[in-house]
């Protein structure tokens, strides 16, 4: 997405602490925008999937007053996400700094597939 860099300033950067928090206290709807492949793999705890490669924020179901929250791998798609979804009109500003990644470091759980 051309100019993406220069407009991340307009993405709210959530700690993984601060996600789970507000996902306990039914604060936010976590969205994984990572790719069946990777969901299928390994996957956020009651996360809607919605991702990137056909992403359409419509297809996010209604958050019902709660903060979407965007969710990927490192952190790089979740701002992509957001940044569209604002430039079709939704107030989604928010993503999951450092994406599973810092989840896991945060010793946050994952749901895994089994083999």
């Amino acid at each position: 997405m051309f100019g993406r860099q220069s407009r991340a300033n307009e993405v709210e950067n959530l700690t993984a602490e601060q996600v789970a928090a507000g996902l306990r206290a039914g604060r936010m709807l976590l969205v994984d925008v990572r790719e069946p492949k990777e969901t299928m793999v390994e996957s956020y705890p009651d996360a809607v999937i919605v991702p990137l490669s056909r992403f359409d924020p419509g297809a996010i179901p209604d958050p019902q007053g709660k903060q979407v929250v965007f969710a990927c791998r490192s952190g790089q798609r979740s701002v992509t996400a957001s940044l569209v979804a604002q430039d079709r009109g939704y107030p989604y500003t928010s993503h999951l700094a450092g994406g599973i990644i810092a989840w896991k470091a945060a010793g946050l759980p994952t749901k895994r597939s089994s083999p």
